[in-house]
């Protein structure tokens, strides 16, 4: 079924095929030791400055007592106990564990995200099965969620078009990442997990604000208005237009024949 892949793909797909024979294709795409926790909600509720823990945000696990966890965030440092349901395990960044189509739309919201950021999560309406979301620009001034079903084949492959199957979650990742045909959009950064380190950091120290000192009127004399010094010019508070408009605005009243403002000026 499907089109047939290419050496270099029949090749691992052999390979993932035969891991996938010696332990169930779902277990095959997370490892139990490999994942990172995201909060799902922002706790506690009420407004933003409220919150101890931000939906979105990366946990670290401090203590698990029972239904409530001790977590501190790292994008915060803040830390707080929440219900363990007001979290979800990540598994290589893109699979999510336990959440809901309208939760994933929620997420892939979030700023920092952008056109092609998706996830994969597990379906709420087929036990075992999978879904791709991602976000997609429109035509309008906003963004939206497109969702993809992916199916499993008898013998453990997945697909979302029946033309083209694989044998893991992560060769169909990697097959859309580089091609976007079938989809909404080619598949670009998983969702943004704040606190993580799936978007690049800006280095360096942060831009410094020049700004001149204030200009005091009553320490300008007319030196600072009328010299044509280079030096002078570049470190006079009056800025080179403004000494322009100034004598722009003496040489038309010279010739309406204010004398006196003119010579009030220059003296």
């Amino acid at each position: 079924m499907g089109s047939r892949p290419s050496k270099g793909r029949r090749n691992s797909s052999q390979q993932a095929n035969l891991s996938n024979q010696q332990e169930p294709p779902q277990a095959a795409a997370r490892d139990p030791n490999k994942y990172v926790v995201v909060a799902l909600y922002n706790y506690p509720s009420g407004g933003p400055g409220d919150c101890s823990i931000r939906v979105g945000e990366r946990l670290n696990i401090l203590s698990e007592e029972g239904d409530w966890w001790r977590v501190s965030s790292t994008a915060t440092g803040k830390e707080s106990y929440i219900p363990s349901n007001y979290t979800a395990k990540v598994f290589h960044r893109w699979l999510f564990e336990g959440i809901s189509r309208e939760k994933a739309e929620e997420l892939l919201l979030l700023p920092y995200n952008q056109a092609g950021s998706f996830m994969i999560r597990e379906s709420q309406s087929q036990r075992g099965a999978f879904a791709l979301s991602v976000r997609r620009s429109t035509t309008s001034s906003w963004d939206s969620v497109k969702h993809y079903r992916i199916r499993r084949l008898e013998n453990g492959w997945f697909y979302i078009s029946p033309r083209l199957t694989f044998a893991s979650l992560i060769q169909l990742v990697d097959h859309y990442s580089e091609s976007g045909e079938g989809l909404c959009c080619m598949l670009r950064e998983p969702c943004y997990i704040q606190g993580s380190n799936n978007v690049p950091v800006l280095t360096g120290p942060p831009p410094t604000a020049v700004r001149k000192p204030t200009l005091n009127w009553k320490d300008v004399d007319r030196s600072m208005l009328f010299s044509n010094d280079k030096d002078t010019t570049e470190e006079s508070l009056v800025s080179e237009g403004l000494r322009e408009a100034i004598n722009s605005y003496l040489y038309m009243t010279e010739e309406m024949g204010c004398v006196d403002c003119i010579d009030s000026w220059k003296t």
